[in-house]
């Protein structure tokens, strides 16, 4: 589960070879939420604020997030994605 990027206390990663739809973790003062790549909360529980942080990143990275999602379904190493 390699961190994919970090900003404002919130880190986002993905697992290798998770479950469809494609999807991102972030993790933020002990809340955990997954995002699709459109922002939009999956499941889980996180802060207002940092939601729209997130989801903000997510639509600014999508095809980051694409490209980061293809790789870890094959098992290979993802690359960091910039910060907001």
């Amino acid at each position: 589960m390699p961190a994919i990027s970090m900003f404002y206390g919130i880190v986002i990663y993905m697992y290798y070879q998770d479950h469809m739809p494609p999807h991102f973790h972030a993790r933020y003062q002990g809340t955990e939420a997954c995002f699709t790549f459109d922002g939009e909360l999956m499941e889980g529980d996180f802060p207002s604020k940092q939601r729209k942080l997130v989801a903000a990143w997510s639509v600014l990275n999508a095809d980051e997030l694409e490209a980061n999602w293809e790789l870890a379904r094959n098992k290979q190493d993802l690359f960091r994605i910039k910060p907001l």
